[in-house]
């Protein structure tokens, strides 16, 4: 797949950096090992935890957040509101995700620094379309968007926009 987007004289250095991410990963699996080997307990796993488990016990992460921003939304729209979406999250979720659930006040006020969108929420909620309770309530709809979009690209989810605003 990378050949359709990397371009021919830029491959060597996407090889070059993919082996050096190889490596890396290799050596925090032997010291790992070794650690293991010598009896440091729970502290054998620190390497792991630090330079390979992020992809492997964060990436989900990422996805699952990521495709909450504008999963099944209208595409190509001046309207923020109308293409990307507020989550109500735990607060764990929250702190790792920096506060990015509140996405239509993120896109509307794109300087406002992470830690204030909550306030900026509570602030401009009369205008915007309604919140999602839960990362569950989200997922119900923009699934089914997605399943429908494979069929009928033009597809989106319409959000309803206060009247008054």
């Amino acid at each position: 797949d990378e050949k359709d987007y990397i371009p021919e004289s830029e491959r060597p250095k996407a090889v070059f950096w993919a082996r050096v991410h190889m490596a890396l990963y290799a050596v925090a699996a032997a010291a790992t090992i070794w650690m293991l080997a010598t009896g440091l307990g729970w502290r054998a796993a620190i390497p792991f935890l630090v330079i390979g488990g992020p992809r492997i016990y964060g990436c989900w992460h990422m996805v699952m957040t990521g495709l909450l921003q504008h999963g099944g939304l209208a595409e190509d729209v001046l309207d923020h509101r109308l293409n990307s979406r507020t989550v109500y999250m735990n607060p764990v979720t929250r702190w790792l995700y920096w506060n990015m659930n509140y996405h239509v006040e993120h896109h509307m006020f794109p300087m406002v620094p992470c830690h204030a969108l909550p306030k900026l929420h509570a602030a401009v909620k009369a205008d915007t379309p309604p919140v999602y309770p839960s990362t569950l309530a989200a997922y119900a709809e923009i699934l089914p968007a997605l399943v429908r979009q494979t069929r009928d690209p033009a597809y989106h989810v319409v959000r309803p926009l206060p009247q008054q605003a």
